[in-house]
């Protein structure tokens, strides 16, 4: 890879603007469900693939030896070391149902595309409805515009949370289970449907703390690199690699408590 980091950024700010104006306008004109995936809970809206279609075509375009990993499409091959880690509407049932949290999620990340072996290193993370872009290069700090961000250090009445249930109803009784453990070191829990908003928000200092199980690769890509570069810690299980089995993001005081309650 010789392409510096910094560089990409551009691009991945530019790319999100429009995928969210898109997004955002065809959530005015109306959404059409298009298919559900793992449980019908779980939906894909024909935005979505339109959205992803758009990004996809203007990687190709600007990039093309680059590699692609999209929720809706896909992955395609790199030949630069350099693979895009998408998600064209963070929030899907958010943005069907008309509730403003949702986002569009683009990451850049070096080396083979499976969270705990790749190197992020650009993330941007864009709500059209608020018009809130987060962005983060390797190295250089999270930022929301201007403002540069840092996660919170200390939680002295509880710590502010949030996290996210699965579509599949089999999974619930453990996610509320899980849910029953953290709370004893929470002030409250919040849960708005959005896993690249989640962190974001961690990063940004409005959420002490995030857990879920069950993310993709594309859901976590751009916000955790959001969360390490605002000084937070991001992991799995034992504090671990990220993967499906469990996401965790905090500051690093709040970040230890969460991994040792959840793991044990």
């Amino acid at each position: 890879m010789t392409t510096p980091p910094a560089d990409l950024l551009p691009l991945a700010v530019d790319i999100a603007r429009e995928a969210g104006a898109l997004a955002y306008a065809r959530r005015r004109a109306g959404v059409s469900i298009a298919a559900t995936k793992s449980a019908v809970a779980d939906i894909v809206t024909d935005a979505d693939r339109e959205v992803e279609t758009l990004i996809r075509q203007r990687l190709d375009a600007a990039r093309p030896g680059d590699g692609f990993l999209g929720e809706e499409s896909g992955g395609g091959e790199s030949t630069t070391g350099i693979t895009w880690v998408v998600d064209p509407i963070d929030g899907t049932v958010n943005y069907a149902f008309g509730i403003p949290i949702y986002a569009v999620s683009i990451a850049a990340v070096a080396g083979e595309p499976v969270p705990g072996e790749w190197t992020a290193l650009v993330g941007v993370v864009y709500n059209p409805v608020t018009d809130e872009l987060f962005h983060a290069v390797r190295g250089e700090g999270a930022w929301l515009g201007e403002q540069r961000l840092a996660v919170t250090r200390e939680a002295p009445a509880g710590a502010l949370l949030a996290t996210g249930f699965g579509y599949d109803p089999a999974t619930h009784a453990g996610d509320l289970a899980r849910v029953a453990k953290v709370m004893p070191i929470a002030r409250d829990l919040r849960r708005m449907g959005s896993a690249s908003l989640d962190l974001a928000s961690v990063a940004a200092g409005r959420l002490d703390g995030y857990f879920e199980r069950g993310l993709n690769p594309w859901d976590h890509a751009a916000g955790a690199l959001l969360v390490e570069e605002a000084g937070g810690r991001v992991g799995g299980i034992g504090g671990g690699p990220v993967g499906r089995a469990m996401t965790i993001a905090a500051g690093p005081a709040v970040f230890e408590r969460l991994v040792s309650i959840i793991t044990e």
